[in-house]
């Protein structure tokens, strides 16, 4: 296997293998539209990256860090309805990220690379951002996985059995934009929200518990990126997209296996 090819294979497994389980409470807390927030702020975060000429990486994962955190200071003012807020900040922050790569004309910018990722050219120091950041989520996950649980079933059951509810959302939110930061070279910005929440929902028909779910979501998204590659290397389509159309693909499939018999 070419190295570009196993570093690709490498990358994608990394991504999804984290993307499980944080995507299964997307899912449950029908977060599409915050994960796509955030995923909108990171092209934000990669052109003040390189307007200040810091690690592209780092100044996503800061940009959505402060996202997250100033999103949770809106939503508990209740100014107004959530979904309008999260509307009006990602396609604030996707403008204006565009608008500062605008000023930037010296500077040649292979903008597709990050809207839609590119997988192919993930290197050596991708990959551990990749696993470092996945190993990260990984660990704070596993410790929060029966608050998160608690106040995803009811937060205000959760918060009578003293499960601090914001900051245990506040978390959530955290992880949500690393793992968006350490997947964009894969996805891209602008699909990364599909690799959590596709492999998420096929795995929701088939499991029987919160625990199945998440470890399923996993290996779905795992079985996308390797059917993507596939496809990518077979065909010769971008890589990332494909990766997305496998996913799509095992979700068609869980619906029409799952189908009544009639």
């Amino acid at each position: 296997m070419a190295d570009f090819l196993l570093r690709a294979l490498l990358g994608g497994i990394g991504v999804a293998l984290v993307a499980g389980p944080l995507g299964a409470f997307v899912v449950w807390r029908r977060m599409a539209y915050f994960g796509d927030t955030l995923a909108h702020s990171a092209l934000l975060g990669i052109s003040l990256g390189i307007l200040f000429d810091v690690n592209l990486n780092l100044a996503v994962v800061v940009c959505c860090v402060l996202l997250s955190v100033l999103l949770v200071a809106l939503q508990k003012k209740h100014l107004i309805a959530s979904d309008t807020l999260l509307g009006i900040m990602a396609h604030s922050s996707l403008s204006l990220g565009l608008v500062a790569i605008s000023f930037l004309p010296d500077l040649r910018i292979d903008l597709m690379s990050y809207l839609f990722g590119d997988l192919l050219a993930v290197s050596r120091d991708d990959l551990y951002w990749i696993y470092g950041g996945g190993a990260l989520v990984g660990a704070l996950l596993l410790k929060l996985w029966n608050p998160l649980l608690a106040i995803t079933v009811n937060e205000e059951l959760a918060q009578v059995e003293g499960v601090p509810v914001t900051l245990t959302r506040l978390a959530l939110m955290l992880l949500v934009g690393i793992v968006i930061a350490v997947a964009m070279k894969v996805v891209g910005v602008l699909l990364i929200t599909s690799l959590l929440i596709i492999p998420a929902a096929t795995a929701r028909r088939l499991a029987n518990s919160p625990e199945r779910m998440a470890a399923l979501a996993s290996l779905i998204g795992c079985i996308a990126v390797c059917l993507g590659l596939l496809a990518s290397y077979q065909w010769n389509t971008p890589a990332g997209p494909s990766v997305v159309v496998a996913a799509a693909f095992l979700f068609s499939l869980s619906q029409i296996l799952r189908l009544p018999h009639r």
